[in-house]
C-alpha cells in the first residue's frame, strides 16, 4: 500500500512540475514578444549581411561639394549589404579560385604593388600575417565586381550605400551628427595603416552596417553622373568602362572627409587607369537583392 501511495505522489509531483515548466515557458515567450514590440524594429541579419528595408531617404547635401548637390529624395528597394568590407583573407580565396585576371583580360588585383597585402606562397594566394582580417586593398573595380559575382552577389549602387550609411534622418555620419572620433572610425592615419573593420561597433550606421566611413573607401556599381540621382537614367546600366562612383573615406583621409554624402569616381582611361587599378585607399563590400530572410 505504501508503495502505491508513493507512486501516486511521484506522478502528481511530475505532472505539477510539467505544468509549472509550461507556464514559465509561456511567460517567457510573452515577455520576449512584449520586449520586441517596445524595442522597435531590429536589424535583420543573415551570415554577416544586413537587411536595409525599402523606403525613401534624403540623398546628397545642399551645403558641401558641388558634386553632392542638391539634396533630394530617393527611393530604394529592399536589399542586403554585407556588414563589413571584404577582407584580405576572403579575397585571397577568390584569387585562388579565379586567378589574377578576368576572361576579358582585366586585372583583378595589383599583386605586384608594394601596398598589396596578399601574396602567392607555395602556389597559393594568402593574406600577409597580421592583415588577414583587414579590408582588402589594391583590388580593382573589376576584381570587386567579379568577387561579388563569385559569391552570388553584386556591388551596391551608390544610393544603396548612402541609405545604409545614413538611414532616413539626414545624418552627417553613420553614427549621427557628433564629430568623428577614433573610437568611431579609422581616419587621419599614416599611409596604408588600415585596421580590422569590426573593432568600432559604436560607429556603425543605423542599419547595423559597420566601417562605412574610414579605413577604406568603397567601390560601387554606379556610373558617376550629376545629381539628382535617377536609377533609370542609365547610371545603373553603364558600359563596362564607364567611370564608377567611390563612396566613403579612407584611413588616411581627414575627419572632414567622413561625411556620408561625399562622392568620388575613377575612370578607365587616362594614364593611371584608375578603374582598372587597385588603390591603397579603396576596398569594397557586396550586396544582394535576394531575399535572405529565411537564412
Amino acid at each position: 500500500m505504501a508503495v502505491k501511495v508513493a507512486g501516486r505522489y511521484r506522478r502528481r509531483v511530475t505532472a505539477w512540475m510539467r505544468r509549472l515548466l509550461a507556464l514559465v515557458t509561456a511567460l517567457g515567450l510573452i515577455v520576449a514578444g512584449w520586449s520586441d514590440r517596445t524595442a522597435g524594429p531590429r536589424a535583420a541579419r543573415a551570415d554577416g549581411i544586413m537587411l536595409i528595408q525599402a523606403g525613401a531617404f534624403w540623398m546628397g547635401s545642399d551645403t558641401d561639394a558641388p558634386g553632392e548637390r542638391p539634396q533630394h529624395r530617393v527611393y530604394v528597394r529592399d536589399f542586403w549589404l554585407e556588414r563589413h568590407k571584404v577582407t584580405n583573407r576572403e579575397f585571397a580565396l577568390f584569387l585562388d579560385a579565379r586567378g589574377l585576371r578576368s576572361a576579358d583580360g582585366e586585372d583583378y588585383f595589383d599583386h605586384d604593388d608594394p601596398d598589396a597585402r596578399i601574396h602567392r606562397r607555395d602556389g597559393r594566394f594568402t593574406a600577409d600575417p597580421g592583415f588577414e582580417d583587414h579590408p582588402a586593398v589594391e583590388v580593382t573595380w573589376y576584381g570587386a565586381r567579379d568577387y561579388c559575382r563569385w559569391r552570388g552577389r553584386r556591388l551596391p549602387t551608390e544610393a544603396e550605400w548612402e541609405k545604409a550609411a545614413r538611414g532616413e534622418d539626414r545624418r552627417r555620419y553613420p553614427w549621427g551628427d557628433s564629430p568623428p572620433d577614433p573610437a568611431l572610425a579609422v581616419y587621419g592615419r599614416a599611409y596604408n595603416a588600415t585596421d580590422r573593420g569590426d573593432r568600432r561597433p559604436a560607429g556603425e550606421g543605423p542599419t547595423g552596417v559597420q566601417d562605412l566611413v574610414g579605413n577604406l573607401r568603397e567601390w560601387t556599381t554606379s556610373e558617376y553622373r550629376p545629381y539628382p540621382y535617377h536609377p533609370e537614367d542609365g547610371r545603373e546600366t553603364p558600359a563596362p568602362r564607364a567611370p564608377r562612383v567611390i563612396r566613403g573615406a579612407s584611413h588616411d583621409d581627414p575627419a572632414d572627409a567622413l561625411r556620408v554624402t561625399i562622392r568620388r569616381f575613377y575612370s578607365y582611361d587616362g594614364e593611371h587607369r584608375g578603374l582598372a587599378r587597385g588603390h591603397h585607399h579603396t576596398g569594397f563590400r557586396c550586396a544582394t537583392s535576394e531575399d535572405l530572410g529565411g537564412r
